[in-house]
C-alpha cells in the first residue's frame, strides 16, 4: 500500500479530499483557492506538507492522504509532526491507510506526532486507540483568530 509525497501537480486532488473531508464532518461550505494551496504547499517557502496513499491494486487512485507541518517541542528538545488532516475515502477504508499514512508520519520523526480529533468521534478515538495513540489528558488547545 504505497503511501508517497504530494508534488505540485498533485494539488486538484489534495484540495479535492479537503473538501469531502469538510463534508464528511458536515462542512458543505468550504470550497478552497487552488492557487493559494499550491503556494502553502509548494511554493518558496512550503508551510505545510501533504502525504497521499494509493489503495491495493489501484496505482493511479488517490484514497486518502495526510496534511502535517513540522512543530518542535523544548520539553524533547526535538521536532516533531503536526497532523492537522488524516482523512480516507469511505469506498477505501478497510484497507490500512489510515495506519499507513501515521506509521509513515512515526517513520520521519524521533519527536511526537500530534493530532487534534473532534469530540464525539467515537470511530477515530477506537481507530487512533488500535495504534497505540493515547488522548493528553491535562491540556487545553486555544486558538487566536485573525482580526
Amino acid at each position: 500500500m504505497p503511501v508517497r509525497d504530494a508534488v505540485f501537480e498533485d494539488i486538484e486532488e489534495i484540495c479535492a479530499l479537503i473538501e469531502e473531508h469538510a463534508v464528511y464532518e458536515d462542512n458543505h461550505d468550504l470550497k478552497l483557492d487552488r492557487a493559494e494551496m499550491s503556494g502553502h504547499l509548494f511554493g518558496p517557502d512550503p508551510k505545510a506538507w501533504v502525504l497521499l496513499a494509493t489503495p491495493p491494486g489501484e496505482p493511479g487512485t488517490v484514497a486518502g492522504f495526510a496534511f502535517c507541518s513540522w512543530n518542535f517541542s523544548t520539553w524533547e528538545a526535538r521536532p516533531g509532526i503536526w497532523l492537522d488532516d488524516l482523512f480516507v475515502r469511505p469506498a477505501h477504508r478497510r484497507h490500512g491507510l489510515g495506519g499507513e499514512l501515521l506509521d509513515e508520519l512515526r517513520n520521519r520523526t524521533t519527536g511526537r506526532v500530534e493530532w487534534d480529533m473532534q469530540e464525539g468521534n467515537e470511530k477515530g478515538q477506537a481507530f487512533y486507540a488500535q495504534l497505540g495513540a493515547e488522548p493528553v489528558p491535562g491540556w487545553i488547545r486555544y486558538r487566536w483568530r485573525p482580526y
